[in-house]
């Protein structure tokens, strides 16, 4: 029972060879996200979001997906050479309320993140959820950045988590990148988020629009694919606030990160508050300063 009531959490938080640079053409992969960038035109730019993005989820019987298409003011030879390795990836996946700690492994067949998932407040990591990501940097050239994690199982049934940011230079120095956010699950997961999204996230959102109310307010999307979605937008802005600390000194990047990064889900309360700034902070210091230890 114990351990069932462990799933259900993680399950709620989940949802709520070292890297080698690819020598083959990447003119597809390439064009394909510069064709995304010029469809999307204004949409990047005239959003609820307050910054140059767009956000597209998915579901299906089996599966989830969210999508993120952002702008953002850095090179791409900036950005690539910030997340080339997988330690830099537990200094983003930390920054999400939900990852208890991220420790990165190399042997001679392939890199791995461990990424222990839990709740949303203080919590051991015998009672979070571990789940070891592949690292991989696909692409890596001057046009194209591809970095994809992959994990084959979680828990309740889940299975095949991916995580692919995708990156090319567009006009202005700037980068545009692509996020994916994906998993698979079975029958123990389904009843499990149906659970969840029945009892303690029956409020919880999404972002798309569904319509809105008499009162004209909007309204947004619940469900499974709301679950999908503000994950994939705390990942987002954790690869984001990343990203903002690079010429910060190191002695106080951690504490401009974290700031950052509750200051960024702070624009979207409906869908992205969970605990006050002090009790976020307090409780990722004291992560931190766990997986530095164990790193």
């Amino acid at each position: 029972m114990a351990c069932l009531t462990r799933s259900l959490f993680v399950w709620m938080a989940l949802f709520g060879a070292g890297p080698s640079f690819a020598s083959v053409p990447d003119m597809y992969s390439s064009a394909s996200l510069h064709a995304k960038y010029a469809s999307l035109g204004e949409r990047l730019h005239h959003n609820p979001f307050r910054r140059a993005l767009s956000l597209d989820s998915s579901e299906s019987p089996t599966d989830l997906k969210g999508d993120i298409y952002a702008l953002v003011d850095y090179p791409l030879a900036t950005i690539s050479a910030a997340l080339k390795g997988p330690e830099d990836w537990c200094e983003v996946l930390i920054l999400h309320v939900n990852t208890k700690q991220c420790l990165a492994t190399t042997d001679k067949s392939r890199t791995a993140l461990t990424v222990h998932i839990g709740k949303k407040t203080p919590q051991s990591l015998e009672d979070a959820y571990p789940i070891e990501f592949s690292y991989r940097i696909a692409t890596a050239t001057a046009n194209y950045l591809e970095i994809q994690l992959n994990a084959q199982e979680g828990p309740l049934s889940t299975r095949n988590y991916r995580i692919r940011l995708r990156a090319v230079p567009v006009d202005g120095g700037r980068t545009f990148m692509h996020l994916t956010y994906s998993y698979d699950y079975g029958m123990a997961g389904r009843l499990a988020m149906k659970t969840y999204l029945a009892t303690l996230g029956s409020d919880k959102i999404g972002f798309t629009q569904t319509g809105k109310q008499s009162s004209g307010q909007p309204e947004f999307i619940g469900g499974m694919r709301g679950v999908v979605e503000r994950n994939t937008m705390r990942y987002y802005l954790a690869i984001d606030a990343y990203l903002g600390t690079l010429a910060t000194p190191p002695s106080v990047r951690l504490q401009k990160r974290l700031h950052s990064w509750f200051t960024a889900t702070e624009q979207y309360p409906r869908q992205l508050r969970e605990v006050s700034r002090t009790a976020y902070m307090d409780m990722k210091r004291s992560e931190y300063l766990r997986q530095q230890a164990m790193q």
